[in-house]
């Protein structure tokens, strides 16, 4: 998807579409961390405590559940 910065006042903005807004789970009011490896822009949504947690008992559970197939399959 390729996209162009409007001006916004004085400074300029990135419109990013609701569907894209849903699928990563983020609302107008959502905070984001913007960076970049030099070469390119990077903006990714900032987790909320309650939300980390849920990740990373998913990740625990996958871990748990598929870590000695995981590991056999990457010898």
């Amino acid at each position: 998807m390729r996209k162009r910065f409007v001006k916004h006042g004085n400074s300029v903005a990135l419109i990013i579409e609701r569907p894209i807004m849903e699928l990563l789970h983020m609302a107008v009011d959502s905070e984001v961390e913007i960076s970049t490896d030099g070469t390119r822009l990077i903006i990714e949504p900032v987790l909320r405590d309650a939300h980390r947690a849920e990740i990373e008992t998913a990740i625990e559970h996958g871990r748990t559940r598929y870590g000695r197939m995981l590991k056999h399959l990457g010898e």
